[in-house]
């Protein structure tokens, strides 16, 4: 095939031969291309003298592929499969039902807000590609900052410039203590005070769980937990759950979500309240969102 003709061809020409090939006659093929007769017999006269040779034998009932005209119309079906693809996955891409986002969390509104809006949107958004990242709000926020995140649900510290931000209110999350099914103190409504007995596992220092768990205490005239393991890993709060008597404090989303699964674990209902602060949905003020990172923040908000 000559150089003329690669840099001539056009999606059109290559319907046309296509079209040529399957129908066997030049004027269906015309009107499939969207041409009259005498434009694709003239196009067809163009294509076989840049590519050297007779596309088509001309019989008198049809037209027939030759040798050169198959190894054409094999080439131009796969083109045009991979141009219809290409303008498919554009089209879902502007519309917003396709493409790449990543969105970061803490904990309990990556379970209870994020993953139910990606699971109603999954449906009618086969295509996306989502990368959720759960995180302290620290990082998360850092992260969004750097432009890893296309928005996250996450509390602004002091030392954040919120006015960089786009921000929607979240909701109030309760705090719940969990443990293992056989726990001394499962089963029953406690309070904080009969819990001082056992060893907690909770986030760090700082973390808004830890704060409001320690607030709780002292705000009742208590002392805070003295045997304390600090991580913010829930796989290790559930190795701990499952082989101790530990305690370990979760939001409700999560702990509810844990129930769901079956795992061996019981919310302890304490006479006391324990709640974080509300969460915040954020995104970078001068950075706009794809249209598919727009329709899973709408959803996210809608369900807040």
């Amino acid at each position: 095939m000559s150089q003329a003709l690669v840099h001539r061809l056009k999606p059109a020409h290559l319907r046309l031969i296509r079209a040529i090939h399957d129908d066997g006659k030049l004027q269906l093929a015309a009107q499939a291309a969207g041409m009259s007769q005498p434009a694709a017999s003239r196009l067809l006269s163009e294509i076989e003298t840049d590519a050297g040779g007779p596309l088509f034998e001309r019989l008198p009932k049809g037209m027939r592929a030759t040798p050169m005209g198959a190894a054409f119309v094999r080439h131009a079906r796969v083109i045009l499969s991979e141009i219809d693809a290409l303008s498919g996955e554009l089209g879902q891409l502007r519309d917003g039902t396709a493409g790449v986002l990543r969105v970061g969390a803490v904990t309990g509104p990556a379970v209870g807000a994020l993953v139910p809006a990606l699971m109603a949107l999954r449906a009618e958004m086969p295509d996306i590609q989502p990368t959720i990242e759960v995180a302290p709000s620290v990082t998360l926020i850092r992260g969004l900052e750097e432009g890893r995140f296309d928005f996250v649900l996450a509390r602004t510290g002091s030392d954040n410039d919120t006015r960089a931000f786009l921000a929607a209110p979240g909701r109030r999350e309760e705090v719940c203590l969990l443990v293992r099914g056989s726990h001394p103190l499962a089963g029953r409504r406690i309070s904080l005070a009969e819990t001082l007995d056992y060893e907690f596992v909770i986030q760090e220092p700082g973390s808004p769980i830890r704060a409001a768990l320690e607030t709780a205490f002292l705000v009742n005239r208590l002392p805070t937990p003295e045997t304390v393991t600090n991580s913010s890993s829930l796989l290790v709060a559930l190795s701990l759950l499952t082989g101790s008597d530990v305690i370990a404090p979760q939001t409700r989303e999560v702990a509810e979500t844990l129930i769901r699964a079956q795992t061996d674990v019981r919310i302890l209902e304490a006479e006391e309240e324990i709640a974080v602060p509300p969460f915040l949905v954020l995104q970078f003020r001068h950075r706009q969102l794809s249209p598919v990172a727009q329709r899973v923040l709408d959803e996210v908000l809608r369900r807040l």
